[in-house]
């Protein structure tokens, strides 16, 4: 089954026109991420070309995705805007809320169970408004779009950071909050600021037990978390071209690890066989017919510098595997380099777990290659030494790897097999021991590994690395063991090696599957009742926020000044936290729970300067809002790095919170602010940070000139009477600052709507 045919034939009918129109503007050859963000213009094509880095552009995406976790906040959201129905295709996938404990369909099972309130709303708000909605156990939101609705040259949002995977098959899909969505559903610009470009040319080929996973464990590496910030990366050169269409889609996945705005790969063979084994070859025949439109021009390749902000060459007949972390995804550490890494850092060798799947690397192809491994386990009489667990990305991948005998396979080395879902990749797993806080080694294929996340230890030292080497690992239990060189001690005493791992691309005989889990929404859903209970534990009904006064903001307290990486899992933790995704009050009560507190190195425990006393953030925030003091928050760099999770701003927002200062933010987390009517600002000297003190009083002196480009003055009055002024920059434009001034985007379009 084709889904949305149409749009996509009208995409493409009108790319070489647009494309013509594009070149003809800018006067010189184009990129793929350019061509494809000109011809998703809102409007027509502008009198000079956009500045990339500067320019605020309007965007018009072909399609929004939601997993069930963000889904219940943008939908409450988007019952406020007065649409009848989604204004383009829209879908809404449960895969964030299914813990993983026991087995695929035991917690399948349970989480039916315990979160049908949940998915009863999801499904009756997807019905009423004409979204598309894949029920619980069907996948994880990426694998699905890739399987079903990614196509090249196309554009779409997500209210989840890795929608980004889509880039495996030609898009520009970029991670959002759910304000954004909710802007696309009602038929509203989507404001993006032109990014700049990366280009990384793949030359080489993999081979052996290189996987495409160790390119981006590569990058993150050299690029950093914050290195690919305000930047589409667009990969070329003949070892990209030589890569599976869900090998890249797992490279783009994890473009997110470096902040960038999104990753792609031009349109090639490999996409168009993905096409076809996946049903859709009515699309790729299309992508066939502009194919020359769906890539780079050859010019741009030839010549990157000339094209490209930054580029940077792989080898890949040079590369070698990676595992990355622990704690941060850009520590970098080449497999022959880990003995000494580990033995300089104190890092626990003994591997506990080995976890492979996620919507990162949960292909057929990814899944063949570890089975193959699991198999020579068998044969050679090696017993597994760590635990190890597969998550299947879809019902698709894991029926069909089901009937090819690779959960047999996985079997024989007693493996655990947990529900098509995200499940330990975002820390909905019930780790049997977790709460005994040891320190620990695991190694999983996902893209994350920030304390905490997987399992909630915060000595839970966790390694990023391709499905095959976490499978090698989890076999020998070792962290510094190279299947390359190193051998094996099997049952009988003898020493035996690992053959380089195989697999396939697609699965040989197609993909199968008996029920994908999909819920096409009703015709007409103007009748379909959405009932939140006033009582519910779990869902919330939004109330607008209130809009500013116009006057200067005063009398604000430091409400906590965090030390270090602040991502939005210390902002807004998941985990246990995931059942209150659609009720703020209550998801507000984790309100930036992991921050470590620069005055006294602790987290959730921050200076009360009504009491004097120390106490968790939120119940202090709360004592400051029921007093109506207004709040600030200060940070440090690349603030609110990680998930797209608009929780992170609007539990602020929601608690008093009226500005974050920081050193510098993640894109993301800084345009949720903005939506949600925050002050989202930046320190003009990021040594200023170290003059703010824990009983501060802060004003504004300026705020009244609000206004594109114009610095804004805070006043810092400390405890024994000093004063501190304190400039601060911002990236607002003149839509944004209305969204600060009516209290929220979600605001002004509800003005509009009723206008």
């Amino acid at each position: 089954m084709v889904h949305d045919l149409d749009m996509i034939k009208k995409v493409y009918a009108s790319f070489p026109e647009r494309v013509a129109a594009a070149k003809k503007l800018v006067g010189k050859p184009l990129t793929l991420a350019e061509k494809i963000l000109y011809t998703h213009l809102f409007d027509e094509m502008p009198v000079t070309p956009f500045e990339r880095g500067k320019s605020y552009v309007d965007f018009a995406p072909d399609r929004v995705a939601m997993q069930d976790a963000t889904a219940q906040m943008a939908l409450l959201q988007f019952m406020q805007a007065g649409r009848k129905t989604a204004a383009v295709p829209s879908t809404v996938h449960a895969d964030h809320l299914i813990q993983a404990k026991v087995s695929a369909e035991t917690d399948l099972s349970t989480a039916k169970h315990t979160n049908e309130e949940v998915y009863d709303f999801l499904a009756s708000v997807s019905n009423k408004y004409g979204i598309g909605f894949w029920k619980p156990g069907a996948g994880i939101i990426h694998q699905v779009v890739l399987e079903n609705y990614a196509f090249p040259g196309g554009m779409m949002i997500g209210t989840d950071s890795h929608t980004v995977n889509a880039g495996g098959l030609g898009m520009v899909a970029v991670g959002v909050g759910g304000a954004d969505a909710v802007d696309v559903m009602a038929g509203m610009p989507w404001e993006l600021k032109f990014p700049k470009l990366i280009g990384i040319k793949l030359t080489g080929k993999l081979s052996g037990w290189v996987a495409p996973k160790d390119i981006i464990l590569k990058v993150a590496g050299l690029l950093t978390v914050k290195g690919g910030t305000g930047a589409i990366v667009e990969y070329f050169g003949p070892g990209a071209e030589s890569l599976s269409c869900t090998g890249k889609g797992t490279i783009c996945n994890m473009g997110a690890e470096i902040g960038a705005t999104t990753s792609t790969f031009g349109y090639g063979e490999k996409m168009a066989a993905y096409l076809r084994a996946t049903g859709r070859a009515e699309v790729a025949e299309l992508a066939d017919g502009i194919a020359g439109h769906l890539t780079g021009d050859p010019e741009v390749y030839a010549n990157p510098k000339q094209y490209f902000d930054q580029v940077i060459e792989i080898n890949l007949d040079e590369l070698e595997p990676h595992l990355n972390g622990p704690f941060t995804p850009d520590l970098a550490t080449p497999v022959s380099k880990m003995k000494e890494a580990a033995a300089e850092h104190g890092w626990p060798t003994k591997v506990e777990v080995g976890l492979i799947g996620s919507c990162t690397n949960s292909s057929y192809e990814d899944i063949s290659r570890a089975a193959s491994l699991a198999e020579q386990a068998a044969k050679k009489n090696l017993k597994t030494k760590a635990k190890f667990t597969i998550t299947p990305g879809s019902e698709q991948v894991r029926y069909t790897i089901e009937r090819d005998g690779f959960i047999d396979t996985f079997s024989k080395i007693n493996a655990t097999v947990f529900a098509n879902a995200c499940g330990p990749c975002i820390g909905q797993w019930d780790r049997e021991g977790a709460d005994k806080q040891e320190k620990n080694t695991i190694v999983h294929s996902f893209n994350r590994n920030f304390s905490k996340r997987a399992d909630g230890n915060p000595n839970t030292h966790a390694f990023v690395a391709s499905p095959e080497m976490v499978t090698a690992l989890a076999i020998a239990g070792d962290l510094t063991f190279n299947p390359m060189k190193d051998a094996l001690t099997n049952e009988d005493g003898k020493e035996v090696m690992l053959d380089e791992p195989s697999g396939w691309e697609l699965p040989p005989k197609g993909f199968e599957v008996k029920d994908a889990g999909f819920q096409a929404p009703a015709e007409d859903g103007s009748g379909v009742e959405v009932v939140v209970n006033p009582n519910s534990k779990r869902l919330q009904l939004l109330t607008p926020f209130a809009p500013w006064d116009g006057k200067n903001i005063t009398g604000m307290k430091l409400l906590i000044k965090a030390k270090g990486k602040c991502t939005t899992d210390h902002i807004s933790m998941a985990g246990p936290w995931l059942r209150f995704r659609g009720h703020l009050d209550n998801i507000s009560n984790n309100m930036l729970i992991g921050a470590v507190n620069a005055f006294n190195e602790k987290t959730d425990s921050v200076k009360n300067q009504l009491t004097g006393e120390y106490g968790p953030v939120p119940a202090t925030a709360r004592a400051y809002k029921a007093a109506d003091i207004p709040t600030i928050v200060v940070g440090d760099e690349n603030y609110g790095e990680g998930s797209s999770r608009e929780h992170a701003a609007m539990e602020p927002r929601h608690l008093g919170v009226r500005v974050v200062l920081v050193k510098s933010f993640a894109r993301i987390h800084e345009t949720n602010l903005k939506k949600q009517g925050m002050l989202g600002l930046t320190l003009a000297n990021p040594a200023d940070y170290d003059k703010v003190q824990e009983d501060d009083t802060i004003d504004f002196l300026d705020l009244t000139e609000f206004a594109p480009g114009r610095q804004l003055t805070l006043l810092f009055t400390h405890a024994d009477g000093s004063k501190d002024e304190i400039k601060a920059n911002h990236t607002y434009n003149e839509n944004q600052i209305d969204w600060f001034k009516a209290g929220s985007a979600l605001n002004v379009i509800r003005a509009q709507s009723n206008a």
